[in-house]
């Protein structure tokens, strides 16, 4: 990770490290699982370093894949076992609570 990392940036990018292989969360699950109540701050930690952890693993909250990585994002996803349909997620099916 780089090293001119913010506290905030480097517990978002933590949190989503340990999302397990076949598993989403969304920005808001993420912000709640750091301690915060800022999904978008996430959703910038994330755009701007989100390349050095499994990115495709955080979706919005109606479980749409990131914008602009839709394709990208389902392979990755399809590929560890999430169905996706429509470039969304079944949160009720593969969200992750974080235990």
């Amino acid at each position: 990770m780089p090293s001119e990392l913010s506290d905030f940036a480097r517990l978002v990018l933590d949190a989503v490290d340990r999302i397990p292989a076949g598993s989403v969360m969304t920005y808001g699950d993420v912000a709640e699982y750091v301690g915060v109540r800022a999904p978008r701050a996430v959703g910038a930690v994330m755009a701007k370093y989100g390349s050095e952890v499994p990115w495709h693993r955080v979706v919005y909250g109606d479980g749409r894949l990131p914008p602009a990585h839709e394709a990208e994002a389902a392979r990755r996803l399809r590929a560890e076992g999430v169905a996706v349909r429509d470039d969304r997620v079944d949160l009720g099916r593969d969200r992750w609570d974080g235990r």
